[in-house]
């Protein structure tokens, strides 16, 4: 389907938006990725999402990307007599491995990873931050703070601990399940929570093996701090603000913000900005003005994508949240401000054969009356990179493998066409012509630049470019040499 922006829009499906009804309207609405959240929902109502997404797939010829979000280690405390307390500030309060149902000075936190990594004076955040604990002391079997911010605290709420680097696996047991569940699904991208490193990253890999690109989100300290080396083991990222929020001040989240979307878009990989981005939306049709003008300052960044989450997965207005985002899209991207901040953060050309070409193929766009860059791309880096430039003329990325369409449905401008594979480089320009025309990116008097690689169908080989008519008879003289 033909979009009026570039900017990817990822829907989260959830009670609200189970139905092929739903799914079919959100993507005729502007969803270009359905996220699929593990931490909810049974592998056969998960199974069943991934069926409908593919029927829809099916019938609106337009490759769709899945995205499962992999729940990763949830930290929480255990259970109290009363169910919850009132803890108050200035107040002493303890965290231990005993079973015993917890009360006003004390409750189990069933994780000795956290105390064999606390030191004293390090914070922990209960419930979203809403309670906050400083350690006064510890050690392998407890830990004895002082309350910093009261409130109510009750079961099983969850933990956050920004000030040190846990001893944890990214992965739990379940999310081992949920990988190869969904891997066996055939997943386009898996999204691993709570990365901490590299290594983080490395295991997941492992584990696909190749079956779904890996997105890390960064939603704590020691990612922000590790970026650049979980960026470079990652073929994507999502700045997950929710927990980044917690752990971090929250007026240190929109440096990050742009930090992280420049840093991204330099190595051509795909990055979400994601959390909150319309959460009036849960329950009015109508956005507040502040979440339009924060979406719109994603879009501004050059963010591959923005995310929905609870408003379409739960919320009372999922079709009205898509069609927002979208429209926000449209109106930010037809503001000249938006072209000179998007081409002022353009990065200095690399030093590659590739990236002189997608770069050359920018530039002839931007200077001579040419409709669309096409390319040719089997593992999809070229599509990639010629995204990073984003060119003022549409990308459409043709490749015989449904897979790598679908990946690229997350790409910032990135038009996907299943083609025929094609051994000769006129062939591929007749392709693209055609391709180019048929979807209305190009009339008969246009002209368009053709991208790819020789050798035909060997990744990283993207070494080839021509400028070349759409005119259908002259099409057919250079398919009949």
């Amino acid at each position: 389907m033909r979009r009026l922006r570039n900017v990817k829009i990822v829907a989260t499906l959830g009670p609200a938006s189970e139905t092929y009804d739903m799914i079919r309207s959100l993507h005729e609405a502007g969803a270009d990725v359905f996220r699929l959240n593990m931490s909810h929902g049974s592998h056969d109502e998960i199974r069943e999402k991934h069926r409908i997404i593919r029927q829809v797939e099916k019938d609106l010829q337009s490759p769709i990307a899945i995205l499962a979000d992999l729940q990763g280690p949830k930290l929480r405390v255990g259970v109290f007599a009363n169910g919850e307390e009132e803890l108050v500030d200035g107040a002493k309060f303890r965290l231990d491995l005993d079973p015993a149902e917890g009360d006003v000075n004390r409750v189990c936190l069933p994780h000795p990873e956290i105390f064999a990594a606390l030191k004293d004076g390090a914070n922990l955040l209960v419930n979203d931050g809403k309670i906050r604990l400083k350690v006064e002391s510890c050690g392998d079997d407890f830990a004895n703070c002082v309350v910093t911010t009261g409130g109510t605290i009750s079961n099983r709420k969850g933990v956050n601990v920004p000030d040190v680097v846990l001893p944890l696996a990214a992965l739990s047991e379940k999310d081992r399940d949920d990988l190869e569940f969904v891997c066996g699904l055939g997943v386009d991208w898996l999204a691993l929570s709570f990365v901490q490193r590299a290594e983080d990253v490395a295991e997941a890999r492992e584990l696909a093996q190749g079956r779904a690109a890996i997105l890390s989100k960064i939603e704590k300290p020691a990612a922000v701090e590790a970026f650049d080396e979980i960026l470079a083991a990652s073929d994507g990222i999502m700045v997950a603000r929710g927990d980044l929020g917690v752990e971090l001040p929250v007026s240190a989240v929109p440096p990050i913000q742009k930090r992280l979307v420049r840093k991204c878009r330099n190595v051509a990989k795909p990055v979400i900005v994601a959390t909150q981005m319309l959460e009036s939306m849960i329950e009015s049709p109508m956005p507040t003005r502040a979440e339009v003008s924060d979406v719109a300052t994603a879009i501004y960044e050059g963010s591959d994508a923005i995310m929905l989450s609870a408003e379409s997965a739960a919320g009372s207005f999922p079709i009205e949240a898509v069609t927002t985002m979208n429209n926000v899209a449209i109106e930010v991207e037809s503001d000249p401000t938006y072209r000179e901040i998007i081409e002022a953060s353009r990065s200095a050309p690399r030093s590659g054969v590739a990236d002189a070409i997608v770069v050359a193929a920018r530039e002839i766009a931007e200077t001579t009356q040419v409709a669309a860059i096409c390319c040719f791309s089997q593992s999809g880096t070229t599509a990639l990179l010629i995204a990073r430039e984003r060119p003022r003329v549409p990308i459409i990325a043709m490749t015989s493998l449904r897979g790598t369409a679908r990946r690229l449905a997350l790409s910032w401008g990135t038009n996907c066409v299943i083609s025929s594979n094609v051994s000769r480089f006129k062939m591929a320009v007749v392709a693209s012509a055609r391709a180019a025309r048929d979807l209305g990116y190009a009339e008969e008097q246009d002209q368009i630049v053709v991208t790819a690689g020789l050798p035909f169908n060997v990744p990283g080989t993207t070494n080839i470019l021509r400028v070349s008519p759409c005119d259908e008879r002259l099409i057919f003289n250079l398919e009949s040499e």
